[in-house]
């Protein structure tokens, strides 16, 4: 039986993943800080993503490691929480390196949570593998830039030779999970509150929880993958036509526009940053799409079809 470790896999993703390998038949090993008991085919196992420890046995003889861990950036980009997010991340991701290294039989794979923001803010053509990497004061995401190039530069640096490293560049995620953002613009719908934010041309990549599931599970069989790959549905939209697919989709035909000046004092009153909205993210999977990946969902109106249902 395959052994999947899933560092930090007590969230959303965590979850998902766990559920779609445990079909594949794999025994799952979920590293968390609050270990809950679980059944065989899913164990969860303490770690402070900070330190070896016994948890590191688990590595050895895995047949992938998956590392999702990383403090929320759904909050105020304070001075503290600047330091958890960037720290959460590159500290997983070396400690998990320096337990690869000394593993008798390492992981196969290593595939480290990256993020889709770590493009340049564009209303241009979408970015692959290839785009620019770069900040942009309109975007207000220079710290997110910060962020995501120190985490790729953690994994990069690691030295674990017998294993092939992997960042996930993942788009928005959307999912039935209350900590997916599906049910939230979900909700906002219905309440009327479903059009445009801002100017409504910012892009919005995504990707359906299933596809992500997928693709990951593609990574892992696939070996000649490494390096950065973009994991996003080949179809990004604009925020305008997003909500419209939304509100078409539930039916509702009106939705009410939140100008810029609204998305900041509501951001302010729900404790997080109008980047996670106004950022114009145009992300294309042209990896993924060249090995011969085919998306269950490439269009966002059957994936908000198939998550209504």
């Amino acid at each position: 039986m395959k052994r999947i470790v899933i560092a930090g896999g007590s969230g959303f993703l965590g979850r998902a993943l766990a559920a779609h390998f445990q079909k594949q038949r794999c025994a799952i090993a979920i590293l968390t800080r609050f270990p809950k008991p679980g059944d065989v085919a899913i164990r969860e196992i303490a770690w402070d993503a900070r330190n070896l420890g016994n948890w590191a046995l688990e590595l050895d003889g895995a047949a992938a490691v998956i590392n999702l861990a990383g403090r929320s950036v759904n909050c105020r980009y304070n001075k503290r929480n600047r330091q958890l997010i960037l720290e959460s991340r590159v500290g997983s991701t070396r400690v998990l390196g320096q337990a690869i290294a000394n593993c008798k039989s390492p992981p196969a794979v290593w595939l480290n949570a990256s993020t889709a923001t770590i493009y340049r803010y564009t209303f241009g053509p979408a970015w692959d593998e290839s785009g620019q990497i770069e900040s942009t004061p309109e975007a207000k995401d220079e710290f997110s830039i910060e962020v995501a190039t120190a985490w790729e530069r953690a994994l990069s640096e690691a030295e674990t030779p017998g294993t092939r490293k992997i960042a996930m560049r993942t788009a928005m995620v959307l999912g039935r999970d209350k900590n997916s953002v599906f049910p939230m613009l979900r909700r906002l719908t219905r309440l009327g509150l479903g059009g445009k934010m801002g100017r409504g041309r910012q892009f919005v990549s995504w990707i359906h929880e299933q596809d992500f599931c997928r693709a990951v599970e593609w990574l892992i069989e696939k070996e000649s993958f490494s390096g950065a790959v973009n994991i996003a549905a080949p179809n990004p939209v604009t925020n305008a036509e997003m909500m419209r697919v939304f509100r078409e989709t539930f039916g509702m035909p009106i939705g009410l526009p939140a100008a810029k000046w609204m998305l900041e004092i509501g951001a302010f009153f729900l404790r997080t940053e109008t980047e996670l909205i106004i950022k114009s993210r145009r992300v294309v999977p042209r990896r993924l799409i060249e090995s011969g990946f085919e998306f269950d969902f490439p269009l966002l109106t059957g994936a908000l079809e198939e998550l209504f249902k």
